[in-house]
């Protein structure tokens, strides 16, 4: 669960696909790029405001959980290889750890999953199941209560939708003035649903 959790891991791999999408994705691939980093900074500028303001405790705050943490290394990817530490919380943890609400692992992972599902339909489907287990790992590792996770889904996914649909608002208004021969060739940025 630690190492589903560990950003610091995945984020290269995230950059690798995301240049590769950039470069070999043609029109979809580069619209999905734009409109998921455009999601991900909007819904972002309102998870720690929210944090600060809501300013709810993590369980490991509060109560003893149990702990599971990773061997510090060089790069990030190498800690895979070295076994994990498992303690319990201690008084220590109490003052170190941020708020709890809302998760930002959940918040990047739905924002994620909702872009790959409507601009690649099936395939971007099968994205849930790391966004499912993210959010499984940051209530198993004493991060979040689970209200926290279920919450943190419904805000990121309307914060999305709406950057989407205002994306979309603006490709068909006023890009399909400045550029009517793109336009034309795509009429709509996301992905038209199938029939």
């Amino acid at each position: 669960m630690a190492i589903v959790s560990s950003a610091p891991i995945w984020s290269p791999i995230f950059v690798l696909i995301g240049i590769a999408l950039l470069i070999f994705g043609g029109f979809r691939g580069r619209a999905f790029v734009f409109c998921t980093l455009l999601a991900l900074g909007f819904s972002n500028l309102f998870v720690g405001p929210l944090k600060h303001t809501i300013a709810r405790s993590r369980p490991k705050q509060v109560q003893t959980v149990r702990m599971v943490e990773l061997r510090p290394a060089k790069p990030a990817f190498i800690t895979v290889f070295k076994k994990p530490s498992a303690r319990f919380s201690t008084e220590a943890d109490r003052s170190r750890a941020g708020v709890s609400f809302p998760s930002g692992h959940v918040n990047n992972n739905t924002v994620i999953a909702l872009c790959c599902t409507l601009f690649y339909r099936r395939w971007g489907k099968l994205y849930w199941i790391i966004t499912i287990a993210v959010a499984y790992s940051r209530i198993y590792l004493g991060a979040h209560w689970p209200s926290d996770v279920f919450a943190t889904f419904f805000l990121a996914a309307g914060e999305t939708l709406l950057v989407l649909g205002l994306c979309e608002l603006i490709w068909e208004k006023l890009v399909s003035r400045r550029l009517p021969e793109l336009v034309a060739r795509h009429p709509r940025l996301l992905p038209a649903s199938p029939s």
